[in-house]
């Protein structure tokens, strides 16, 4: 019975949709005060309708309903409940019905939060998300039922995937959804503007806090999904450039473009073109990345499903809407001219660049990442395009960006002056060339990680200095901590996100002088890494409460100190008939000991051993740049007093 009622309140949250996209949307276009009304109450009842479904899924999953088709194929009795619930999105039916959740409160949070819009603009806004939710409602209930029934129900489940039964990914997908579902909004602001043919300062004001959020989000989601590669895989990396690492990866840097495009067009009215289309692109970047997550166009470790018939549908709903939103803009762009004007040496400028650069980054993970598929289509060639060509094409990109981040912050709005700016960072500039110049003398010449190190300084010292600039620390040192307590949180928002990606740019300097050992060791040996000694003491069996595995014993030693005990593992679970490989880390923030169980042998086993330094700052530095992001838009003046909207201007 509850099955049905998910089911229904699926069909039901699929009426109100198409309702609350006529409905707002009509009543705007005839300017009648009644229909644009309808638009936050039909959210909020469709918001319900969702919810209920969502919590039908939860007790299905929870009473381990093995009449439920999906219930079967991703739970199983001896699951901890943890993995019970995360069973219910970590699965493409299920997940599918998280994402039109977080659709729906993003729907529901511009019916609550955007009393100060103009009623015609909230209008507008919740109809196109009313018409989004509406198409992927219609996906889930003719290509992806979750509550589809199977008879006879089997006396027991198959079991999640084992390399899902994880904490990290119990909540990544979430929080990648919380970003991937959050550009709908601004997706949405930006037909919304195109229908009214107005994009003013007030409309930037308004699609900042949706944007930072959705930012925020996604870093975190992108981090956690980084994290759990890292510990989970037993590859011993953090980033492998998969084809589906990279979907999340491209909505982020739109994103990143779009969030520093919208402070141009708040500022100084400019930009409102650009803005407006990366507002298109970013949630068009979102809704390639669901695609080839489902399409199964693509072989990734983190694909959901191959099915292609759903691939279809979901690429007919992004053309419909993207490539819609794209022919709309076509039209109407013309009228959304900025009137803004700004030196190329300015703080425009310097945002320009940043949205220049992004872009270009974004173009080319998307080539490399779509390159083979079109190459086997076109040409029947079977290529693969992998971290040697991504590293070598983004380099050369991301290096000018990482300059333009520090100095961007220190130029004035309108037009400024590039020597004065760069004088106020010349220790930034000599803390960086220290930095190299160590990591050259101390770890020898590895180029590629003193440059890592230099753009770490770089970033952190220039989010330092500019807020020393701003509270006038060297002019007014009498008056700093006055301005400090009155600098507004989206200006140390600002910096802390910046100096959040220096931390992450250290990390991953820090991998570049890892070293890794492959080893074969019987009970007693030991073998040397990075100045530690690693001993096998012994290998046992292990019951799990649904696995049983083979542990190692390794014990680390410095000069006969024991510095850790790590115990890698082999998982086997009989539900599924899998293995899963568990890494053993110990951290202590400033490197990780890492250890993987390969296949055992003559008594003993094969060990990958490595030594990872500065690991811990590469998801250090993402939660940093998310609580930066969270800083700023806890900032009142970002979230709620955008400026009065001028009267538009009567036509000729």
């Amino acid at each position: 019975m509850i099955g049905e009622l998910g089911h229904f309140a699926l069909a039901l949250g699929c009426i109100l949709a198409l309702a609350q996209a006529f409905f707002p949307l009509v009543g705007a276009h005839r300017a009648d005060a009644r229909w644009m009304a309808l638009a936050s109450p039909l959210a909020g009842a469709q918001l319900i309708a969702i919810a209920s479904a969502f919590g039908a899924l939860l007790w299905a999953f929870a009473v381990n309903d093995t009449t439920i088709s999906n219930v079967v194929l991703n739970s199983h009795s001896a699951k901890p409940l943890l993995y019970k619930f995360s069973g219910a999105w970590g699965n493409h039916e299920g997940s599918m019905v998280l994402w039109v959740l977080i659709l729906a409160l993003c729907g529901g949070a511009v019916a609550g939060f955007g009393r100060d819009l103009p009623s015609a603009l909230q209008a507008r806004v919740i109809g196109v998300l009313g018409l989004i939710a509406a198409g992927f409602l219609g996906f889930i209930i003719f290509t992806s039922n979750p509550f589809e029934r199977v008879w006879p129900p089997p006396m027991d489940g198959q079991g999640l995937n084992p390399i899902l039964q994880d904490p990290g990914l119990a909540f990544h997908p979430p929080m990648l959804y919380m970003g991937y579902v959050g550009y709908a909004v601004t997706f949405a602001f930006a037909v919304a503007a195109l229908l009214e043919g107005r994009v003013d300062a007030a409309w930037g004001r308004w699609v900042r806090p949706w944007s930072l959020a959705a930012w925020s989000f996604l870093t975190l989601g992108i981090a956690l999904g980084s994290w759990w590669a890292y510990y989970e895989l037993g590859w011993g990396g953090y980033w492998f450039w998969d084809p589906v690492e990279n979907a999340s990866l491209l909505p982020w840097l739109i994103g990143a473009a779009l969030l520093h495009s919208a402070i141009v067009v708040e500022k100084r009215e400019s930009l409102k073109i650009w803005t407006v289309l990366l507002a298109i692109l970013a949630f068009g970047m979102s809704l390639l990345g669901t695609f080839l997550v489902r399409s199964g166009v693509l072989n990734s470790v983190h694909a959901f499903a191959n099915d292609p018939a759903r691939g279809v549908f979901i690429l007919a709903l992004l053309m419909a809407y993207v490539a819609g939103a794209l022919a709309l803009f076509a039209w109407r762009a013309p009228r959304l001219g900025g009137t803004g004007i700004f030196a190329p040496i300015s703080r425009e400028g310097g945002l320009v660049l940043n949205n220049l650069l992004l872009c270009s980054i974004a173009a080319v993970v998307l080539v490399g990442t779509l390159w083979p598929m079109f190459a086997d289509i076109m040409f029947g060639a079977k290529i693969s395009v992998g971290a040697p060509f991504f590293n070598a094409a983004t380099a050369p990109l991301a290096i000018p960006l990482v300059a333009a981040m520090a100095v961007g912050p220190m130029l004035a709005w309108k037009r400024a002056d590039l020597a004065g700016a760069l004088q106020r960072l010349w220790w930034v500039g000599a803390l960086a060339v220290a930095s190299a110049f160590l990591t050259l003398v101390i770890a020898g010449y590895h180029v590629w990680p003193a440059l890592g190190f230099a753009a770490a300084a770089w970033l952190i010292g220039g989010a330092a200095a500019d807020i020393l600039d701003r509270i006038a620390a060297f002019r007014r040192p009498s008056q700093a901590w006055n301005r400090a307590r009155g600098l507004p949180r989206a200006a140390w928002g600002g910096a802390i996100a910046h100096a959040g990606m220096g931390v992450t740019f250290a990390g991953l300097a820090g991998m570049g002088l890892a070293t890794d050992a492959l080893v074969a060791l019987k009970p007693g040996e030991a073998t040397r890494l990075a100045g530690y000694e690693w001993r096998l003491e012994r290998i046992r069996d292990v019951q799990g409460p649904n696995w049983s595995s083979r542990r190692a014993t390794v014990t680390v030693l410095d000069g006969g100190r024991v510095v850790t005990v790590l115990e890698p593992e082999k998982r086997f679970f009989p539900v599924g008939r899998m293995n899963t490989t568990e890494a053993a880390i110990h951290t202590n923030s400033l490197r990780d000991l890492y250890a993987v169980l390969g296949d055992e042998r003559d008594g003993g086993g094969v060990l990958r051993l490595h030594h990872n330094p500065l690991a811990p700052w590469i998801w250090f530095g993402a939660v940093i740049m998310a609580l930066g992001g969270g800083l700023s838009l806890s900032d009142r003046r970002i979230r709620v007093s955008a400026p009065s909207r001028k009267a538009a201007a009567a036509p000729a």
